[in-house]
């Protein structure tokens, strides 16, 4: 890897040179780069409902969190105990923008901010480390819309974002006697939005450290970040499972590899992480990735093979490392960049933008849809959702946790939410056990019907809400749809508790 970026900034020889060869000041490249940050923000302003997989489930636990104090529903379906853990960014940032605009509007808010200031972080590193914007925080923009965003990890793109401005903090604070000491706090905070995110960080300031020196020093040099081990220590949260390979890890692994890029178009986003790979690869090849930032990338991506899936009760940890490795890595490019390599760079990131876009404007018009199924129920009511989810699709299905809206909408009971014991902040005081994530939801492979005879949520509801491609071939005993639209109905069931 190179000591310094090789790209500089290349003079114009009077008319000699065409405008397309020259380069943009860097002040031009800045203001370019945060045009395409704010407009990275483009699908959740065309979209009411924004289409992260998790986020119906996110913004309920919000409402919860928020207004159970005033709702007799409420209190009587869900407990909710705070706790201080690695896991709580947009859970802190949502209470005042639910007071101000409601929890719905607040809800689009954090998504927005989240996105917006990743894109900001990106580009606070790159003008950090080089004073110019070049082609590599172009690239890395792709991974603002990376698949742990479309899933709705919010607290961890949080933790990103913050990640991104703390390292840029440090190498700017670099040669400063009080660096170390302001980095406590800092390093809290970007642990409590999400405890992958501070590991990032971590990961960044002793590869930055490693390229400078070569010895013992890199090793104890992210020592302000550790604050959140005794946190961890003392708030208990060893007492949760520590980590976990899960079933099948070989192929889980292989899998997450492939969908490093995951959106909606497979072919799509198969050449877009290969291009990646391979101009990551030819820039190391051709000694073009800037160390301060290369050797994090390698760090990361090697983590991401060894590390275990779940770690503290997250899911995905390893995945997360190997999106944050890639736009790492692309971050670490160090390439010079004439006008029409500045301008050329950025399509692959416009153009999964506008697909993302286009995508989001659709399945909120689906959401708004669904939602009618729901629109005439009782407030306080008992509902079991099920969502199918055809294993034979390459996209996500943001629609699974669509069920969640009926507790943001009618405090409902409804088994979307997420509430693992000791591990999630929500408990379940009816329903049972399986009365929530993942039992709402049906992975159905090609061919195989949909039987709900059997269901298990419905024995402890009123109503069964239904969303899939195929209608099922049986309901439990007794239920009677009572509402019908393309894809979705609303049942009745038999015997209903008294209080329904």
């Amino acid at each position: 890897m190179s000591a310094e970026p090789l790209a500089e900034q290349v003079s114009t020889e009077g008319g000699r040179r065409s405008w397309l060869s020259g380069e943009f000041t860097p002040r031009q490249t800045l203001w370019i780069a945060i045009a395409l940050a704010v407009l990275a923000c483009l699908p959740v302003l065309v979209a009411r409902y924004p289409q992260m997989v998790d986020y119906a489930a996110h913004l309920a636990r919000y409402h919860i969190m928020l207004d159970r104090a005033e709702s007799p529903f409420l209190k009587a379906y869900y407990g909710f105990q705070w706790h201080l853990m690695g896991n709580l960014g947009a859970d802190l940032l949502i209470w005042p923008f639910a007071k101000l605009f409601g929890i719905e509007a607040a809800g689009r808010i954090v998504v927005m901010l989240t996105v917006l200031s990743t894109g900001l972080g990106i580009i606070a590193v790159e003008w950090t480390l080089r004073r110019r914007i070049g082609v590599g925080t172009m690239l890395a923009l792709c991974f603002v819309w990376s698949p742990a965003m479309l899933l709705g990890f919010l607290n961890f793109g949080l933790s990103l974002a913050g990640a991104l401005f703390a390292f840029a903090l440090w190498v700017r604070l670099e040669g400063k006697r009080w660096r170390e000491p302001l980095f406590v706090p800092i390093g809290l905070g970007v642990w409590l939005c999400h405890v992958s995110g501070w590991g990032a960080l971590g990961v960044m300031v002793f590869a930055y450290e490693w390229h400078r020196e070569k010895s013992w020093r890199p090793f104890v040099a992210p020592w302000p970040l550790m604050a959140p081990f005794l946190t961890t220590l003392f708030a208990g949260e060893g007492t949760k499972e520590l980590a976990s390979y899960g079933t099948n890890a070989l192929t889980y692994k292989w899998t997450i590899w492939k969908q490093a890029m995951k959106d909606q178009i497979e072919w799509l986003d198969y050449a877009s992480a290969i291009l990646i790979g391979a101009i990551l690869f030819l820039s190391l090849c051709f000694r073009r990735l800037d160390g301060r930032l290369g050797w994090a990338a390698v760090a990361m991506l090697g983590l991401a093979v060894v590390m275990p899936r779940h770690i503290f009760g997250g899911d995905l940890v390893d995945a997360r490392m190997i999106y944050t490795g890639l736009m790492v890595g692309c971050l670490a490019l160090a390439w010079r960049t004439p006008r029409w390599l500045l301008l050329l760079a950025p399509l692959l990131f416009l153009g999964r933008l506008g697909l993302t876009t286009a995508d989001w404007y659709r399945e909120s018009q689906h959401t708004a849809r669904l939602l009618t199924m729901i629109e005439d129920l009782p407030r306080g009511a008992k509902v079991a959702s099920l969502v199918v989810t055809e294993r034979s699709e390459w996209g996500y299905n943001p629609q699974e946790h669509v069920g969640a809206w009926s507790i943001v909408r009618l405090d409902a009971l409804n088994n979307s939410n997420f509430a693992l014991p000791k591990v999630h902040m929500i408990t379940i005081k009816q329903g049972g056990p399986f009365y929530r994530d993942p039992y709402h939801r049906l992975l159905r492979f090609p061919g195989r019907p949909i039987e709900l005879a059997k269901y298990g949520p419905a024995h402890e509801a009123d109503w069964l809400w239904y969303i899939g491609r195929d209608d099922p071939v049986s309901l439990p005993e007794g239920a009677v749809i009572v509402k019908r639209a393309q894809g979705t109905f609303l049942a009745k069931l038999a015997k209903p508790p008294r209080d329904s």
